[in-house]
């Protein structure tokens, strides 16, 4: 009977350490599985992201063809407007017809109108001042001619102009 006694336990003493190695090696593997779900829930996020971005960019990119000059508006206005299950077309069909019925968003065809200014106006024969043009040391004549635009330019600005 002691016989088997110590035939078990050595038996069981053999298979000890690799039950404990059985146990690391489940440890690790598991381990490894977790890590590679995250890695594969990272690249969906990047995926998605990046998908978001290259719709984001064809939206404003069909906006500027189409003239739109506030962008960023513009976009805002109609990026939850879009389909984009209807591909490439839709997008385009989407924001066309968005462009359609906003024509706020599209430039000014005229450039005059009621108020607007015909621009700065010189009297024959003088220049305009730039600022960059006044520094110490000028010449009278110099000097005066800045002060005679500096006074024509207020008085513009005094009326309304």
């Amino acid at each position: 009977m002691d016989d088997i006694r110590e035939i078990v336990q050595a038996v069981v003493q053999e298979f000890m350490p690799q039950k404990t190695e059985l146990e690391e090696e489940r440890r690790r593997r598991e381990s490894l599985e977790q890590r590679v779900n995250e890695l594969i829930a990272e690249n969906q996020k990047s995926q998605a992201k990046a998908e978001e971005a290259d719709r984001s960019a064809a939206v404003r990119a069909e906006l500027q063809r189409n003239g739109v000059a506030k962008l960023d508006l513009a976009y805002r206005a109609i990026k939850d407007q879009i389909q984009w299950g209807e591909g490439d077309a839709g997008m385009r069909a989407c924001v066309e017809r968005f462009v359609n019925e906003n024509p706020e968003l599209l430039p000014a065809r005229l450039a005059g109108g009621s108020g607007a200014s015909g621009g700065q106006r010189t009297a024959p024969g003088e220049t305009r001042v730039e600022l960059e043009q006044i520094r110490p040391g000028m010449s009278p004549e110099e000097l005066d001619r800045v002060r005679r635009e500096i006074a024509r330019v207020a008085s513009q600005t005094l009326r309304g102009w």
